[in-house]
């Protein structure tokens, strides 16, 4: 004989499942999927606060849609947590951010149920609407709902969608999940029962034949009336600005009350035509102790323990690469009044709370704004101060527009300081720095850094500071440094010269960035076999060090260009300046260049993330041994005498 489930969530492999239960039984369900996300993510670390805060309104949703043939659109996919516990993945939510496992955001490749990937925010009312119009062209009926958080309300392309929307008046739910902002007046039991009154079916078709009615007054009259009314419910109820972009806008509502969801989604669902906007107020770590406290800490987290909330903490090591930025840039800003930063959304990740804590009226978070973030640092360069404008690689690339027609063009001195360049361990693809050396290096005008360890970083930061001929950036990884000894103030490098680390004779490993630890490991093991290697850090991805490059690949028989990064980048320059010079043509030089791969490398550790795109020690060493056509190391040292003798050259490499 079966035993019978412990728990309603048992019961619930499908939100179909969830649509058999009576809606009593819905906030039992809500607690359970609470426990759940809370238990989960104490094993694995990730996204908590945002989950904990929609848990009631995902119940709502998938009760009253039917979900996967209606479509659920989640934007940002930090608070999509209970929503992959409903439709089908409980089980596997202890993998989730973790090699092979679930990815920490929606996934069109992982589930039916998510119809449109997530990633970078304020993305979810576009592909909405584009689900919207599909359906009416091609004879659907489904509804599409798309949920949209308050902070990803900021970004322009939320705006350009919802005015988009207004005008073609497709039927589309956009859920507004509030939990910071307070855009609207208090939720309480009057703007719930008006949310509940405008949201039925009886009162938009008196809306309907109201302005049936109203049209056949005078034009001046028809519109001085409809405004009237309009803005007597929205002075009642808020959202005037959705009202004026063409959606009936309901609430706020109490995103935890199910007894008022529910029903309010029910006449929603079954409204006439038009874009709908429902504001629901909730509240970040709701129903657990600790993330209620401290949003900003619960936010996302490591491991914890669920009974204390405390989280893991590691063994103390080297100062994060974005510590180190913040605390360079707060010592030069206190020598130059000048000194401005910029953030969109990410002080904290990006080190500028360290930066506005000596420096508040001198820091700027403009929200999730990149294209204004560069557009603004680019005014505030033309007016005469020095902007940093501090953004992860991955979230630059929505400025870029901004990048190349309002700063490269006008050869504006702005400071980009690309944190998270490179691949990013957990986060996965969505977050991956893997395309701002290719997309910044083919900009006129553009100066790229890349320092190699946190000491260089330091130096770098020095160097955009002292630098005045022109936009310039340099890019830095997630996560800890090396070690190495912190300068007190940071070397002003002159402008497009790299270093030599290591003297070789045969093969020349020239290094970009953070990659170099790894060049001088895979050297090591060269060197015990009987190579002799030159290993160079370049510093400068454009321009290029035309000087060096060529005398690595004069003294050299192989050249092997490493960098974290992209096609496009780094290897390509050099490559295109050796073979523009000719220096090819004689065969005398192997080249060979080392990025990421044309693919996009799921989430796992950052060394694991590594070794699968090909950039360690190994296989650098693989990459040499490949060139030189040698199969095993132990076959180059039984001939290694011969060269000893026959080779007497000096380089000329500065050191």
């Amino acid at each position: 004989m079966t035993q019978a489930p412990a728990t309603l969530l048992e019961r619930i492999n499908r939100p179909s499942d969830l649509r058999k239960l009576p809606p009593a039984k819905l906030k039992r369900v809500a607690e359970e999927v609470r426990a759940s996300m809370i238990e989960s993510v104490a094993q694995t670390g990730g996204h908590l606060g945002a989950g904990l805060g929609v848990v009631e309104l995902t119940v709502a949703l998938h009760y009253v849609f039917d979900t996967p043939r209606d479509t659920l659109i989640w934007d940002v996919g930090h608070q999509a947590y209970p929503h992959k516990i409903l439709t089908g993945r409980r089980e596997r939510m202890n993998t989730i951010r973790q090699g092979g496992g679930l990815a920490g955001f929606t996934r069109r490749a992982e589930s039916d149920y998510d119809p449109f990937g997530a990633g970078h925010s304020s993305t979810s009312i576009s592909a909405g609407l584009g689900f919207a119009v599909g359906r009416d062209l091609l004879g659907g009926d489904e509804k599409v709902v798309a949920v949209i958080g308050d902070g990803a309300m900021s970004a322009g392309l939320a705006y350009e969608a919802m005015n988009n929307a207004g005008e073609l008046k497709s039927r589309l739910l956009v859920v507004l999940n509030d939990n910071d902002m307070s855009i609207a007046p208090p939720v309480g039991a009057v703007s719930e029962h008006l949310a509940r009154l405008v949201s039925g079916r009886r009162y938009l078709s008196l809306r309907d034949a109201g302005k049936r009615l109203t049209r056949r007054l005078p034009e001046k009259i028809d519109r001085t009336i409809t405004r009237a009314i309009s803005h007597t419910r929205t002075f009642l109820t808020g959202g005037t600005i959705f009202e004026e972009m063409g959606f009936f806008y309901i609430g706020p509502v109490d995103g935890h009350d199910l007894k008022t969801l529910v029903p309010i989604l029910e006449n929603i669902r079954d409204a006439g035509k038009g874009p709908i906007l429902l504001h629901v107020k909730t509240q970040k770590g709701k129903g657990y102790a600790p993330a209620e406290a401290s949003v900003d800490k619960y936010h996302g987290v490591v491991k914890f323990d669920v009974a204390t909330g405390v989280q893991a903490k590691a063994a103390p090591k080297a100062p994060a690469y974005t510590r180190v930025f913040a605390d360079a840039l707060t010592r030069e800003a206190n020598r130059d009044p000048r000194i401005v930063a910029i953030t969109a959304a990410m002080p904290g990740g990006t080190g500028l709370d360290v930066f506005a804590k000596a420096h508040p009226t001198r820091v700027f978070d403009v929200g999730i704004a990149e294209q204004h973030a560069v557009t603004f640092a680019a005014g505030l360069a033309a007016r005469g101060m020095k902007p940093f404008c501090a953004i992860y690689s991955t979230f630059l690339q929505r400025g870029y527009d901004q990048i190349v027609h309002d700063v490269a063009l006008q050869n504006l001195n702005v400071r980009f300081a690309i944190d998270r360049a490179g691949l990013v361990g957990a986060d996965g693809p969505t977050h991956a720095g893997a395309f701002d050396l290719a997309y910044l290096t083919c900009l006129p005008n553009m100066t790229v850094m890349a320092p190699a360890d946190e000491a260089e970083l330091v130096d770098a930061v020095a160097t955009a500071v002292a630098y005045d001929k022109g936009p310039i950036a340099f890019r830095f990884p997630r996560g800890e440094g090396n070690g190495v000894m912190l300068p007190e103030k940071g070397r002003v490098w002159e402008i497009g010269r790299g270093r030599v680390v290591r003297c070789g004779r045969d093969i020349a490993l020239l290094s970009l960035g953070t990659r170099l630890a790894e060049a001088l490991a895979a050297a090591d093991q060269l060197e015990e076999a009987g190579f002799s290697v030159t290993v160079a850090d370049a510093r400068f991805a454009k321009p290029i060090d035309r000087e060096l490059v060529h005398e690595l690949a004069r003294t050299h028989d192989l050249l092997v260009t490493i960098e974290e990064g992209s096609t496009g980048g780094f290897g390509g320059l050099v490559m295109k300046e050796l073979s523009d010079e000719g220096v090819l043509d004689s065969g005398r030089v192997k080249l060979r260049s080392m990025c990421l791969p044309d693919s996009f490398i799921e989430q796992d550790t950052p060394a694991e993330m590594i070794r699968v795109a090909g950039l360690d020690a190994t296989a650098i060493v693989g990459k040499v041994l490949g060139a030189l056509g040698v199969e095993r190391i132990e076959t180059r040292r039984r001939t290694r005498s011969k060269s000893d003798t026959q080779d007497e050259r000096k380089t000329r490499l500065r050191t």
